[in-house]
């Protein structure tokens, strides 16, 4: 237990790290600025951070939530945002502890399986926590997230291929496959299989297709019915990045809870006198949630939904 409390402040820590880093570009992606240069600035005197006052999480605490110039209130985004990167790490930590130490005596599971899952489950939540805020704030979903997303996704699809054993994911297509070359002649072509990592590349790339393609039919039937834009294409693209990562059906998942939360705070709004049918949502924050609950519980909330029908 004590290397598993170590692994988990390991991961939290490094987390909290990256976590700094995304506040960096949830500020100045969706503005078109670097995110190396300058060094990080105070929003509202724009004087230089000094370095002792950039430590995740402690420097806010000690700050008291001042900029230490001008006192300005530094928002609760700062620190939200790196506890909850460092809680997606911790969870990436557990998931190598798991790997390491109990599946290490087990032969019928596949221990790369585990490891490849954790690191793109860190990877992938450092994208999604970013992509919720920036659209929350902005109404923006940077290529610089999606499209670079979808290429690191495919990344580990193919990266994770080269490691399949032999015959592992193999899909058996055919079974003796015979042709008839001639009357009376028979040629035995034998089997016709896709090998594993065909299966696993091809099967992410139809994942990623089709999940781009329910966001953008659903996108054009609501234009041709509401004779308006509903939907923009940081949206597929962000469904497709997801898929990328976990396959097609934990991104139909990640869709379905984001329409679940997306309509819940559209009811409130028109509860509240604050919205109606018109009012533009941050469509991508809800979706971005909803990735990371596929993510982190999707195997779980599918294998319990499929097992009602059982």
């Amino acid at each position: 237990m004590t290397q598993l409390v170590l692994y988990q402040v390991v991961g939290f820590l490094l987390g909290l790290i990256f976590g700094s880093f995304l506040n960096v570009c949830i500020s100045r992606l969706p503005k078109g600025e670097s995110i190396g240069h300058p060094r990080s600035r105070c929003p509202q005197c724009g004087a230089t951070i000094r370095w002792y006052d950039n430590i995740p999480v402690l420097s806010w605490l000690f700050l008291r939530g001042r900029c230490r110039d001008c006192k300005q209130p530094i928002p609760w985004r700062y620190p939200l945002v790196e506890v909850a990167v460092g809680l997606v790490f911790l969870f990436a930590a557990n998931r190598i502890w798991f790997s390491l130490f109990i599946e290490y005596h087990s032969n019928d599971v596949n221990l790369s399986d585990w490891r490849w899952s954790a690191i793109s489950l860190a990877i992938l939540g450092f994208l999604l926590i970013g992509l919720m805020v920036m659209d929350w704030q902005t109404f923006t979903l940077p290529n610089a997230f999606t499209l670079t997303g979808i290429a690191i996704g495919l990344f580990f699809v193919c990266t994770q291929a080269i490691f399949l054993g032999p015959n592992e994911d193999q899909v058996l297509l055919t079974k003796h496959s015979i042709h008839l070359s001639s009357p009376g002649g028979v040629t035995d072509a034998g089997n016709v299989f896709l090998t594993g990592p065909e299966t696993l590349i091809f099967g992410r790339i139809a994942a990623i297709c089709g999940a781009a393609a329910v966001l953008l039919i659903i996108r054009w039937l609501y234009k041709a019915i509401r004779h308006r834009e509903g939907m923009g294409l940081g949206d597929v693209k962000l469904i497709a990045m997801i898929a990328a990562f976990l396959g097609f059906t934990p991104a139909i998942l990640a869709l379905f809870i984001g329409v679940l939360f997306a309509s819940l705070y559209g009811v409130w709004l028109v509860l509240q006198r604050k919205g109606g049918p018109a009012t533009k949502l941050p469509f991508g924050s809800f979706l971005s949630a909803g990735g990371l609950i596929a993510a982190l519980w999707g195997n779980t909330l599918i294998n319990n939904y499929l097992a009602l029908f059982r």
